[in-house]
Protein backbone atom coordinates (compact mmCIF):
# COMPACT_ATOMS: atom_id res chain seq x y z
CA UNK A 1 0.00 0.00 0.00
CA UNK A 2 1.48 3.37 -1.00
CA UNK A 3 1.80 6.26 1.46
CA UNK A 4 -1.27 8.13 0.18
CA UNK A 5 -3.46 5.01 0.30
CA UNK A 6 -2.26 4.32 3.86
CA UNK A 7 -3.04 7.91 4.84
CA UNK A 8 -6.53 7.66 3.30
CA UNK A 9 -7.17 4.36 5.06
CA UNK A 10 -6.16 5.94 8.38
CA UNK A 11 -8.54 8.87 7.75
CA UNK A 12 -11.29 6.39 6.90
CA UNK A 13 -10.84 4.30 10.04
CA UNK A 14 -13.76 4.74 12.36
CA UNK A 15 -16.14 5.89 9.63
CA UNK A 16 -19.42 4.00 9.51
CA UNK A 17 -20.80 4.20 6.00
CA UNK A 18 -24.42 3.08 6.09
CA UNK A 19 -25.54 4.67 2.81
CA UNK A 20 -24.07 4.87 -0.66
CA UNK A 21 -21.84 7.88 -1.24
CA UNK A 22 -23.01 9.54 -4.47
CA UNK A 23 -20.55 11.93 -6.09
CA UNK A 24 -22.15 14.68 -8.17
CA UNK A 25 -20.72 17.51 -10.26
CA UNK A 26 -19.88 18.55 -13.77
CA UNK A 27 -17.87 16.47 -16.20
CA UNK A 28 -14.21 16.86 -15.35
CA UNK A 29 -14.80 17.36 -11.63
CA UNK A 30 -13.08 14.01 -10.95
CA UNK A 31 -16.07 11.91 -9.90
CA UNK A 32 -14.71 8.66 -11.36
CA UNK A 33 -11.04 9.02 -10.42
CA UNK A 34 -11.75 10.40 -6.96
CA UNK A 35 -14.57 7.90 -6.51
CA UNK A 36 -12.31 4.92 -7.21
CA UNK A 37 -9.72 6.15 -4.69
CA UNK A 38 -12.39 6.91 -2.11
CA UNK A 39 -13.86 3.42 -2.48
CA UNK A 40 -10.45 1.85 -1.85
CA UNK A 41 -9.90 3.99 1.25
CA UNK A 42 -13.32 3.05 2.63
CA UNK A 43 -13.12 -0.61 1.62
CA UNK A 44 -16.27 -0.24 -0.47
CA UNK A 45 -17.22 -1.23 -4.00
CA UNK A 46 -17.13 1.45 -6.69
CA UNK A 47 -19.82 1.95 -9.34
CA UNK A 48 -19.85 4.39 -12.24
CA UNK A 49 -23.43 5.20 -13.29
CA UNK A 50 -22.44 5.93 -16.90
CA UNK A 51 -20.68 2.56 -17.20
CA UNK A 52 -23.73 0.82 -15.73
CA UNK A 53 -26.03 2.67 -18.16
CA UNK A 54 -23.84 1.64 -21.11
CA UNK A 55 -23.84 -1.97 -19.95
CA UNK A 56 -27.63 -1.99 -19.54
CA UNK A 57 -28.28 -0.30 -22.91
CA UNK A 58 -25.53 -1.97 -24.89
CA UNK A 59 -24.65 1.50 -26.23
CA UNK A 60 -22.25 4.27 -25.26
CA UNK A 61 -23.64 7.34 -23.51
CA UNK A 62 -22.87 9.38 -26.65
CA UNK A 63 -24.76 6.87 -28.80
CA UNK A 64 -27.78 6.89 -26.46
CA UNK A 65 -27.86 10.71 -26.68
CA UNK A 66 -27.55 10.58 -30.48
CA UNK A 67 -30.18 7.90 -31.05
CA UNK A 68 -32.71 8.62 -28.31
CA UNK A 69 -32.02 12.14 -26.98
CA UNK A 70 -31.30 13.45 -23.53
CA UNK A 71 -34.80 12.91 -22.02
CA UNK A 72 -34.67 9.16 -22.78
CA UNK A 73 -31.11 8.98 -21.45
CA UNK A 74 -32.19 10.67 -18.18
CA UNK A 75 -35.09 8.23 -17.79
CA UNK A 76 -32.74 5.27 -18.15
CA UNK A 77 -30.18 6.91 -15.89
CA UNK A 78 -32.79 7.33 -13.15
CA UNK A 79 -33.66 3.63 -13.33
CA UNK A 80 -30.01 2.57 -13.18
CA UNK A 81 -29.30 4.86 -10.21
CA UNK A 82 -32.39 3.52 -8.41
CA UNK A 83 -31.11 -0.03 -8.94
CA UNK A 84 -27.62 0.91 -7.75
CA UNK A 85 -29.01 2.55 -4.62
CA UNK A 86 -30.75 -0.75 -3.80
CA UNK A 87 -27.29 -2.36 -3.48
CA UNK A 88 -25.16 -2.39 -0.33
CA UNK A 89 -23.43 0.93 0.41
CA UNK A 90 -20.76 1.77 -2.14
CA UNK A 91 -19.20 4.80 -3.82
CA UNK A 92 -21.19 5.93 -6.86
CA UNK A 93 -19.90 8.32 -9.53
CA UNK A 94 -22.89 9.86 -11.28
CA UNK A 95 -23.08 11.60 -14.64
CA UNK A 96 -22.95 15.39 -14.66
CA UNK A 97 -26.68 15.76 -15.34
CA UNK A 98 -27.99 13.08 -12.97
CA UNK A 99 -28.41 15.37 -9.95
CA UNK A 100 -30.07 18.01 -12.15
CA UNK A 101 -33.05 15.75 -12.83
CA UNK A 102 -35.48 16.48 -9.93
CA UNK A 103 -36.63 12.87 -9.50
CA UNK A 104 -33.10 11.49 -9.56
CA UNK A 105 -31.92 14.24 -7.18
CA UNK A 106 -34.71 13.42 -4.70
CA UNK A 107 -33.87 9.72 -4.94
CA UNK A 108 -30.19 10.35 -4.25
CA UNK A 109 -30.80 12.76 -1.39
CA UNK A 110 -33.21 10.27 0.21
CA UNK A 111 -31.02 7.18 -0.15
CA UNK A 112 -27.39 8.35 -0.38
CA UNK A 113 -24.88 10.78 1.03
CA UNK A 114 -24.51 13.26 -1.82
CA UNK A 115 -21.18 15.03 -2.28
CA UNK A 116 -20.66 17.79 -4.83
CA UNK A 117 -17.17 17.85 -6.30
CA UNK A 118 -16.88 21.54 -7.16
CA UNK A 119 -14.30 22.78 -9.65
CA UNK A 120 -13.63 26.02 -11.50
CA UNK A 121 -14.01 26.47 -15.26
CA UNK A 122 -10.29 26.33 -16.08
CA UNK A 123 -9.83 23.09 -14.15
CA UNK A 124 -12.85 21.47 -15.78
CA UNK A 125 -11.77 22.48 -19.28
CA UNK A 126 -8.21 21.26 -18.74
CA UNK A 127 -9.55 17.87 -17.64
CA UNK A 128 -12.23 17.38 -20.32
CA UNK A 129 -10.02 18.45 -23.22
CA UNK A 130 -8.04 15.23 -22.72
CA UNK A 131 -10.99 13.16 -24.03
CA UNK A 132 -13.67 13.87 -26.64
CA UNK A 133 -16.48 11.52 -25.59
CA UNK A 134 -18.64 14.20 -23.91
CA UNK A 135 -21.87 14.57 -25.91
CA UNK A 136 -22.75 17.95 -24.41
CA UNK A 137 -19.38 19.40 -25.49
CA UNK A 138 -19.69 18.54 -29.18
CA UNK A 139 -20.74 22.12 -30.02
CA UNK A 140 -18.49 24.76 -31.59
CA UNK A 141 -17.36 26.36 -28.32
CA UNK A 142 -16.98 23.77 -25.54
CA UNK A 143 -15.80 26.41 -23.03
CA UNK A 144 -18.99 28.45 -23.56
CA UNK A 145 -21.07 25.28 -23.15
CA UNK A 146 -19.26 24.43 -19.92
CA UNK A 147 -19.76 27.98 -18.59
CA UNK A 148 -23.51 27.73 -19.35
CA UNK A 149 -23.69 24.35 -17.62
CA UNK A 150 -21.96 25.82 -14.57
CA UNK A 151 -24.40 28.74 -14.43
CA UNK A 152 -27.41 26.41 -14.55
CA UNK A 153 -26.13 23.44 -12.55
CA UNK A 154 -24.02 24.89 -9.75
CA UNK A 155 -27.03 26.27 -7.84
CA UNK A 156 -28.56 22.78 -8.00
CA UNK A 157 -25.34 20.97 -7.03
CA UNK A 158 -25.29 23.20 -3.94
CA UNK A 159 -28.22 21.10 -2.69
CA UNK A 160 -25.85 18.16 -2.14
CA UNK A 161 -25.29 17.28 1.49
CA UNK A 162 -21.54 17.95 1.36
CA UNK A 163 -19.32 20.03 -0.94
CA UNK A 164 -15.64 19.35 -1.59
CA UNK A 165 -13.45 21.49 -3.83
CA UNK A 166 -11.62 19.54 -6.54
CA UNK A 167 -10.08 22.52 -8.40
CA UNK A 168 -6.34 22.68 -8.94
CA UNK A 169 -5.70 20.03 -6.35
CA UNK A 170 -4.46 16.48 -6.72
CA UNK A 171 -7.24 13.92 -6.59
CA UNK A 172 -5.60 12.44 -3.48
CA UNK A 173 -6.16 15.72 -1.64
CA UNK A 174 -9.83 15.72 -2.67
CA UNK A 175 -10.19 12.16 -1.30
CA UNK A 176 -8.69 13.26 2.02
CA UNK A 177 -11.08 16.25 2.08
CA UNK A 178 -14.05 13.94 1.50
CA UNK A 179 -12.93 11.62 4.29
CA UNK A 180 -12.59 14.55 6.69
CA UNK A 181 -16.04 15.85 5.65
CA UNK A 182 -17.56 12.41 6.22
CA UNK A 183 -15.91 12.21 9.65
CA UNK A 184 -17.25 15.67 10.58
CA UNK A 185 -20.73 14.65 9.36
CA UNK A 186 -20.59 11.45 11.44
CA UNK A 187 -19.37 13.36 14.51
CA UNK A 188 -22.12 15.99 14.15
CA UNK A 189 -24.79 13.28 13.87
CA UNK A 190 -23.46 11.48 16.94
CA UNK A 191 -23.87 14.55 19.17
CA UNK A 192 -27.10 14.63 21.22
Amino acid sequence: MDTQAASDTALASGLRIERTIALVGLMGAGKTTIGRRLAVALGLAFRDADEEIERAAGLSVAEIFRRHGEPEFRRGERGVIRRLLDEAPHVLATGGGAFIDPETRDLMRERAITIWLRADLDTLMRRVEKRDHRPLLKEDDPRAVMARLMAVRYPIYEEAELTVDSSNTPHARAVASILRALAARQHARARP
